[in-house]
């Protein structure tokens, strides 16, 4: 039973704030965690460790001598170590000032240089390694296909009944198939059409059927925040014809909807045997290409895929985790570089999301289910990370800066320098969240 659809929808409303909150707290502790336990086991002593902030309505002290908190505003967390005067670890002046060196050893600002930017590099380094096993358990879970064209599973649509599980397919329209990569590459040369020669392995049989398009215009996944999930399509759908022209490839879909522009497009869908009319209004988009860089292309959020889903074979541990390692770093390469081109003004930057347009890309994830939404923190995850790493004072890449400063001349900056650089950091932190709301309220 999916954990989402226990709460009433109200507009939306209710869900997206649990999910929001939920996949906020999980990166949040997992963030602060990495800090916390780096940290301990370089020496470093924590009094608080803390979920939210504001009043607090839950707290205990362990062993080890730190309050663990819940507080009433969860919007994000923090460690509070031996020595910091406040929750961005200021330096407590007054403490330090009645510690010897050998005493101070145990706080942040008296540890040695290595284990302070250990404990301030933990931070994202937990969300990274938190997103990898996120990945990897998804590959595991669901599989990676078989280096062979064999039908593991038939996806419901117009003609696919003639196609079976566990079909080898030999080849397609005539064209000898090797392998399920050579499959992919036949299919993508063949015109567009209702149906497909195929010729099949069966049962030791060989026999040829027609079967539907092997790319046809199914929407495989509608993506979360798109025309096509506020229009009601659902992973499944099968998209007949775009404005009263039949299509019978994802190809000619793409160009109808590119062709419409801005303009809204009516699409007569076939859904578990049934026929609906829906409407909808392509929205603009700057989408990474596969060469690097971004295009902008009119879309409706519907990704394609085979008519039928791969053979799968079960994914070993390492085989995992190198999937998820890739993900992870595709992440950061094309978040990186859409940053760049928002700043050279080649893309909008209405691409910039704020804390309101995170919240209602979690109640859409949350929408289609908790293996979308557990991807999506996965993804929210590896952000969190990076930008915690950017060099801006007060978050953790600034705090690393300092420490590269002090590793080079000797000493760490002054605090007449540190207060200023927080207080710079922390106005350009500021602006990129109010500019960053300001798209969620303005931008379409």
């Amino acid at each position: 039973m999916e954990f989402f659809a226990q709460f009433p929808d109200f507009g939306g409303g209710l869900r997206t704030l649990v999910a929001f909150v939920g996949a906020l707290s999980i990166i949040v502790a997992i963030h602060e965690y990495g800090h916390y336990i780096v940290g301990r086991w370089c020496g470093i002593k924590a009094d608080v460790f803390s979920l939210g902030f504001g009043p607090v309505v839950f707290s205990r002290v362990d062993r080890h001598g730190t309050r663990w908190q819940i507080a009433a505003l969860p919007l994000g967390g923090f460690v509070k170590f031996k020595g910091d005067a406040d929750a961005a670890s200021g330096r407590d002046e007054e403490v330090m000032a009645a510690l010897s060196p050998e005493a101070a050893r145990d706080t942040m600002h008296g540890a040695p240089l290595w284990a302070r930017a250990a404990t301030v590099a933990a931070g994202p380094v937990f969300n990274f390694v938190f997103s990898i096993l996120i990945f990897a358990g998804i590959a595991i879970s669901i599989g990676i296909a078989t280096d062979e064209a064999r039908i593991g599973q038939v996806k419901p649509m117009p003609g696919a009944e003639r196609l079976q599980e566990g079909d080898l397919i030999t080849a397609l329209n005539g064209a000898a198939v090797k392998d399920l990569r050579d499959f992919a590459t036949i299919a993508t040369e063949l015109p567009a059409a209702p149906f497909a020669d195929y010729t099949l392995e069966r049962a030791g049989r060989v026999m040829q059927v027609k079967g539907p398009f092997p790319f046809p215009p199914l929407a495989d996944q509608v993506n979360p925040d798109s025309p096509a999930q506020d229009a009601g399509l659902i992973a499944g759908d099968v998209i007949l014809s775009v404005d009263g022209t039949a299509i019978s490839s994802f190809t000619e879909l793409r160009e109808a909807v590119a062709l419409a522009g801005g303009s809204e497009v009516a699409l007569q869908i076939w859904r578990a045997g049934a026929i609906l009319d829906v409407s909808l209004t392509p929205k603009r988009m700057d989408v990474p290409r596969a060469e690097g860089g971004f295009e902008t292309r009119w879309l409706i959020g519907v990704t394609g895929g085979l008519a039928f889903v791969p053979e799968t074979r079960n994914a070993g541990p390492v085989e995992a985790l190198q999937i998820g390692v890739s993900q992870v770093g595709s992440i950061i390469k094309t978040s990186l570089s859409g940053m760049w081109h928002m700043v050279t003004g080649a893309i909008s930057s209405c691409n910039l999301r704020g804390p309101l347009g995170i919240a209602q890309s979690s109640g859409n994830a949350a929408a289609q289910g908790s293996f979308t939404f557990i991807w999506f923190i996965g993804m929210l995850s590896t952000a969190v990370g990076l930008m915690n790493l950017f060099p801006v004072p007060v978050l953790d890449g600034g705090h690393l800066v300092f420490h590269a400063w002090e590793a080079v001349t000797g000493k760490p900056p002054s605090d007449r320098a540190l207060r200023g650089l927080m207080t710079a950091g922390l106005t350009i932190l500021l602006s990129l969240m109010v500019f960053a709301l300001t798209n969620d309220l303005f931008c379409p």
